[in-house]
């Protein structure tokens, strides 16, 4: 092979720019991986880090795609051998590291997952940093005591890929879910997810939040931040298990301490970048198996990879939903 095909991100005079390049395997960073990349994924972070709306990336030039899936075509570590199924998401990729959106990507063994049994290569991109983060929520909650007898569980950005994969997870595993959103239009997608009910945004009053108030959800997994995040928790249950995964309305929290000492509530960071490996591989061997979203198809989009840059400003406006799949060498 002489040259591959990598979508990679630049830093021109103090502007950010994306574009399609021909490289070299030796062009690529090191690592004891070499994959054959399959399928990559489009998360909201892609897309901040692809068009520069987001100071993502920490390292110029890179190629991005925090997400990969695919074939070891050589390894130098003893854990991966030629023709194994592999994904690898977060850390430094698509960061500070060349990530998924290339025909090849080396990769530090430390960070390479084997595709679980139950799951194939493109199953894994469907679910991708996202579907991971909403299982990693999952998982934590239920670590706390989160029981489907407990009430119901609310996700907000429901149609997003976080609030997607929840929903069909935590529906399927028996939980009365309730999902917030903004877009009325999509509420037979998110009853085909699982959701109970759906709430919208325009229905709660967030002008003045109390600093209790009627107490509703057991759990909770929010994506928005802001004032909705703060909403949540005063309408925590005593003993509700709250996930804080995202900031896609703000990075601000006001809220009292009366949810938490005087309901017990527990509030969880959800840090899918930095979750040790024993924990990653357990929960994407759930993902496989007893938290495996039975909806997939339904949720994901394919795009082949020489129309990836169109997905970003669509994802950026909340133009799409679900998954968005790129089809790079499958």
């Amino acid at each position: 092979m002489s040259t591959l095909k990598a979508f990679r991100i630049f830093n021109e005079n103090g502007k950010i720019a994306s574009r399609f390049v021909d490289l070299k395997l030796e062009d690529l960073d090191p690592g004891e991986v070499l994959v054959k990349v399959a399928y990559s994924s489009v998360n909201f972070k892609d897309a901040l880090a692809a068009t520069g709306a987001g100071k993502i990336v920490r390292r110029f030039p890179c190629i991005g795609g925090i997400d990969l899936s695919g074939t070891v075509v050589e390894s130098s570590d003893p854990r991966f051998r030629k023709d194994d199924v592999v994904l690898a998401t977060s850390y430094d990729l698509g960061v500070a590291h060349d990530g998924g959106y290339a025909e090849y990507c080396r990769v530090p063994a430390d960070w390479v997952v084997p595709v679980p049994k139950g799951l194939d290569a493109f199953q894994a991109m469907a679910l991708g940093t996202a579907g991971f983060t909403a299982a990693l929520a999952v998982e934590r909650m239920e670590h706390e005591g989160l029981k489907p007898a407990n009430g119901p569980v609310i996700v907000t950005g429901a149609t997003g890929g976080v609030g997607s994969v929840a929903i069909d997870i935590l529906a399927g595993a028996g939980y009365h879910v309730v999902a917030l959103t903004g877009k009325e239009s999509e509420t037979d997608y998110l009853k085909k997810l699982g959701a109970r009910e759906v709430m919208l945004r325009a229905s709660l009053e967030l002008v003045k939040i109390k600093p209790l108030d009627k107490a509703t959800w057991a759990g909770a997994v929010d994506n928005l931040g802001g004032d909705v995040l703060s909403w949540i928790a005063s309408t925590m249950l005593v003993g509700g298990t709250l996930a804080s995964i995202g900031l896609a309305a703000s990075h601000e929290f006001k809220t009292t301490v009366m949810p938490f000492i005087l309901r017990g509530v527990s509030l969880l960071g959800v840090d899918s970048v930095n979750a040790p490996m024993p924990l990653r591989r357990k929960v994407w061997q759930r993902l496989g198996s007893d938290l495996k979203p039975r909806f997939l198809n339904e949720m994901a989009t394919t795009v082949p990879f020489d129309r990836l840059p169109g997905v970003f400003d669509k994802l950026l406006k909340a133009q799409m939903r679900g998954r968005t799949v790129v089809r790079i060498g499958a």
